[in-house]
């Protein structure tokens, strides 16, 4: 899955990665470390420009919020559930088929956080001993250093309570995709601890790689089919994991200190 993860590039950055043409300066992010679920993030779409008669799609950075609520719903209480959308399935569930066929979005991150449960309290659970497992969490990324081009859905939903001239009659929403996590060794892994990124969590987002951002933002492109070969899982040895402090367990918690490389699992959470 993904539940929590790093965003520090600006607009500035993002714009030449993904060769954006349009952003609004009002939408710009501060650096995120500790981005959670309902959180304002940016995203990557090729949409047609309002109020503008040429109907080509034009790439933009836009903030929306994350936790997809579907058009059709009545309320906007999905948001908090719907934060992650299976590949296996994303094209026939209710909630994104209508998304996946022409509102697919690039969530743009450093890299995900992914908690591990230490051996030492995953023993006492099998004893039968009630104790909180103190999980360890690993910071997930690209081991180049790239950008992580999470695959997204995106949807519009209308707060019919409101004026059609109110600011938050409109909602925004994405959803980050997920699939099946890669059972390959990683490109570089911890002396103690995982070595697979199966062995912290059976699932991680997709990562699209450059080759594949065009056609994933294409809103052209809707045949299903077509669509879901898209959904494939990038080449294998592209990522590299490493345990962080357990502050990041804490959504209040922010700062690029979260993502300090620990030389081993905290105390209490070895793997």
């Amino acid at each position: 899955m993904c539940g929590r993860y790093a965003a520090s590039r600006g607009p500035e950055d993002l714009a030449g990665i993904f060769e954006i043409e349009k952003w609004e300066p009002e939408e710009t992010l501060e650096a995120d470390y500790n981005v959670a679920p309902t959180k304002e993030v940016h995203v990557v779409l090729d949409r047609p420009l309002k109020d503008v008669a040429d109907p080509r799609p034009v790439r933009q950075l836009r903030k929306l919020k994350w936790g997809l609520v579907p058009s059709w719903s009545k309320t906007p209480e999905s948001a908090f559930k719907m934060i992650n959308a299976r590949a296996e399935t994303v094209h026939e569930k209710p909630s994104y088929r209508r998304a996946f066929a022409t509102r697919r979005c690039i969530i743009p991150a450093d890299g995900y956080y992914e908690w591990v449960t230490g051996k030492q309290e995953r023993d006492l659970e099998v004893e039968g001993r009630k104790k909180r497992p103190r999980k360890q969490p690993y910071f997930v990324l690209p081991a180049d250093g790239s950008v992580f081009a999470m695959a997204g859905l995106y949807e519009f939903w209308r707060d019919k309570t409101l004026p059609d001239d109110h600011p938050q009659a409109w909602w925004a929403t994405c959803s980050v995709i997920t699939t099946e996590a890669e059972t390959t060794p990683l490109a570089v892994s911890p002396a103690e601890g995982p070595h697979t990124l199966a062995e912290i969590h059976p699932r991680m987002p997709l990562m699209l790689t450059p080759d594949r951002w065009d056609a994933w933002l294409d809103p052209a492109r809707t045949d299903v089919d077509d669509l879901r070969t898209l959904l494939d899982p990038p080449p294998a040895g592209l990522m590299r994991a490493y345990p962080v402090s357990t502050m990041v367990s804490n959504v209040r918690n922010n700062g690029p200190e979260l993502l300090k490389e620990l030389d081993g699992p905290e105390e209490g959470t070895l793997f």
